[in-house]
């Protein structure tokens, strides 16, 4: 792998909240975000509320290597939004770029 080389890592897809937890989840979010976007790596995340599917939220993340990445998902797993959405499905799609360009 060269210096130039793209090793971004992309993060697509959903989370569909529970009714009786929506207003949890929509407190936790905006500190959620916050912290993601100061970690080191993180190119872009955003959870968006769908607004034709109540208490779907789209994601989107990108950071700039495996290693951020990883480094995420770790913070994460010890975090309030960890305990809000435990246990709530997710349906994500993670890729890195040499997988975009197969």
């Amino acid at each position: 792998m060269t210096e130039n080389s793209d090793q971004r890592v992309f993060l697509n897809g959903l989370i569909d909240v529970p009714q009786d937890r929506l207003e949890d989840v929509r407190a936790a979010l905006p500190l959620h975000i916050a912290l993601t976007r100061a970690e080191e790596g993180c190119m872009s995340f955003d959870v968006v509320e769908d607004q034709a599917t109540p208490g779907r939220f789209i994601v989107s993340e990108v950071f700039a290597t495996q290693a951020g990445f990883d480094a995420h998902q770790v913070r994460t797993k010890a975090s309030d939004w960890f305990q809000v959405t435990q246990g709530i499905p997710r349906n994500y799609t993670i890729e890195t770029a040499a997988d975009r360009t197969r």
